[in-house]
C-alpha cells in the first residue's frame, strides 16, 4: 500500500487535470524517435537548428478557460509542436506553492524546443499568429507573457542520476504545417 501511495505522490501531473490543455499531448522526444514529418506546403520553415535546446514559458492568469480550452486544442490540431520538435515539459498549475500568494487563475507553462530557431519558427509561423493565436485574443481569454531561456547543463553532481533528453538529427529539416 505504501508503494502505491509513494508512486501516485511522485507521478508526474496529468494534463488531464487541466482542461485548457488536456486535448494537447504530452510527448516527449529521444535519439530514437524523432516527431513525425507534418506535410506542408507553407512556406514557413524551421531555419537552421543549431542543437541548443531552448524552454519557452508561456506565464499568465487565465480569464476563460472555455476560451484557452478551445485555444488548446487548435494548437494540438495544427500540428505545430510535433512538427518542430517541440513538447511540454510541465502541467500548467502549480500542485504545492512552498512561498508567496500563487493567484487561482495563474497558468505557467513551459514548452522544450530543440533549438531557439524552432521556437521562432513556432512562434512566428502564419499558422499560430494567423489561426491559433487569435482565438485566446480579443478578448483576451488570458494575460500571459512569453519568453525564451536557453536549457542549461545537467550538474556533474547528477551524472547517472538523470539523462538528458536528446533531439534527433532529422528535426531541423522538420518542415511547418500547412495553413488552415
Amino acid at each position: 500500500m505504501r508503494a502505491l501511495l509513494l508512486a501516485a505522490l511522485l507521478a508526474p501531473p496529468s494534463l488531464a487535470a487541466f482542461p485548457a490543455f488536456a486535448a494537447v499531448p504530452i510527448t516527449a522526444s529521444s535519439p530514437q524517435t524523432a516527431p513525425a514529418v507534418v506535410p506542408s506546403v507553407a512556406a514557413d520553415t524551421a531555419g537552421t537548428c543549431d542543437g541548443k535546446p531552448v524552454i519557452m514559458v508561456v506565464r499568465g492568469l487565465i480569464h476563460d478557460m472555455g476560451r484557452l480550452r478551445a485555444y488548446g486544442q487548435a494548437l494540438a490540431a495544427s500540428g505545430l509542436y510535433p512538427a518542430l520538435g517541440g513538447y511540454y515539459l510541465n502541467a500548467p498549475r502549480a500542485i504545492a506553492v512552498f512561498e508567496g500568494n500563487v493567484p487561482k487563475n495563474e497558468s505557467i507553462l513551459m514548452v522544450r524546443f530543440p533549438c531557439l530557431a524552432h521556437a521562432k519558427a513556432f512562434w512566428n509561423s502564419r499558422a499560430y499568429q494567423d489561426d491559433v493565436r487569435p482565438m485566446r485574443l480579443d478578448p483576451s481569454a488570458g494575460d500571459f507573457t512569453v519568453s525564451v531561456y536557453p536549457e542549461t547543463a545537467i550538474p556533474a553532481y547528477m551524472d547517472g542520476r538523470v539523462v538528458a533528453p536528446a533531439f534527433t538529427p532529422a528535426i531541423p529539416d522538420m518542415v511547418l504545417p500547412a495553413r488552415k
